[in-house]
């Protein structure tokens, strides 16, 4: 971990007060982000939902919906400013805290196939395919598949 990495992100429940400043970054991470309404429904049906601060500053989040005995991770996003200095593999570690703390014995995702850094970030912690959801996104000119990624909860430590 570099001296930037090596700063210490404040990571807090999500609060209807902190989705102004998830929605600036959701905007400029997301082609076709979600809508305030989507965490604001993912809070009220008491799925695991996260942000992280640096210095006070809100600069990451995710929201894992438990199913059975896996997390599914829907949504995981650093803002750009702060993307590439090791802040997304902490958050991701935190998904994996928060997916064992819900008795998940896995992590399900989708990503885009042309989501190349996030695909890179999930390789890198073990995630494998497992699927293809055909034309799940929506994309510039039309769909894109989904990739659908698993990892054990074992698998990463804490």
């Amino acid at each position: 971990m570099n001296a930037v990495t090596a700063q210490c992100l404040e990571m807090q429940p999500m609060t209807e007060d902190d989705l102004g400043e998830v929605m600036n970054i959701e905007f400029l991470v997301c082609p076709f982000p979600w809508g305030r309404g989507n965490f604001k429904d993912s809070m009220d049906s008491g799925y695991v939902c996260r942000v992280f601060r640096l210095e006070g500053k809100l600069i990451g989040y995710f929201v894992v919906m438990p199913v059975v005995d896996e997390a599914h991770l829907l949504s995981i996003s650093v803002s750009p400013k702060q993307q590439g200095k090791g802040y997304g593999s902490q958050v991701l570690r935190e998904v994996f805290n928060a997916a064992r703390e819900l008795g998940a014995e896995k992590v399900l995702l989708e990503v885009r196939p042309s989501n190349t850094n996030a695909l890179a970030l999930y390789q890198s912690f073990g995630f494998k395919q497992i699927g293809r959801r055909r034309d799940y996104y929506p994309a510039i000119g039309g769909r894109e598949d989904a990739l659908v990624l698993t990892c054990g909860t074992e698998e990463v430590a804490a």
